[in-house]
């Protein structure tokens, strides 16, 4: 009897355990994070990145994957929680002054060759509650095509040295980016 007791505590014991180390089931959106130091302050992103999965010219066409959302043509600019954008000082976003801190980004696609990012107040939002209302500014991007089709969005963050550095976002056939100065 005292061996079964023993054995029944001990299997309740490590059960929590066992499915602690279960494997889990990858999301289809895994979260991301770009990370970098510009004029020594710390600039990130964390978002989840989803992927083309087939559906190449199909992610920003008006009737495309992206014209689902109940925002559109603002898009939460990842997949679901919003994107988050952190800056450890205060910095130049394009023309838009972005006072140290923490934010959401979106971004206005009404126009394919034309994007604009949106730096928004509010945080912690699930990816697709935009209001307008909490909006920092908007800033216009530079459109490219990368060189080849991006399977999963990425985010970059790149230092130019001297207090400069660029902020680019690149998914499917796009690629848009703004400059960032910190000051």
């Amino acid at each position: 009897m005292n061996c079964q007791v023993f054995l029944t505590a001990a299997l309740l014991a490590v059960t929590p355990l066992i499915a602690q180390t279960a494997p889990k089931k990858a999301l289809a959106s895994p979260p991301a994070d770009a990370s970098a130091a510009i004029g020594g302050k710390t600039i990130s992103i964390h978002y989840n990145s989803p992927g083309v999965k087939g559906r190449e010219g199909k992610i920003f066409t008006k009737d495309g994957l992206i014209s689902h959302d109940p925002h559109y043509p603002v898009w939460r600019a990842g997949a679901n929680p919003a994107t988050l954008f952190k800056t450890g000082g205060n910095l130049m976003l394009g023309d838009l002054m972005v006072p140290a801190g923490t934010y959401t980004l979106f971004v206005d696609i009404s126009d394919p060759h034309n994007w604009t990012l949106i730096v928004n107040k509010q945080t912690g939002q699930w990816g697709l509650a935009y209001d307008s209302s909490q909006d920092l500014g908007k800033i216009k991007m530079t459109m490219s095509k990368p060189p080849a089709m991006v399977e999963n969005l990425v985010y970059t963050i790149t230092d130019s040295g001297g207090g400069n550095g660029t902020l680019t976002l690149a998914w499917e056939d796009r690629s848009a980016s703004v400059p960032v100065m910190v000051h």
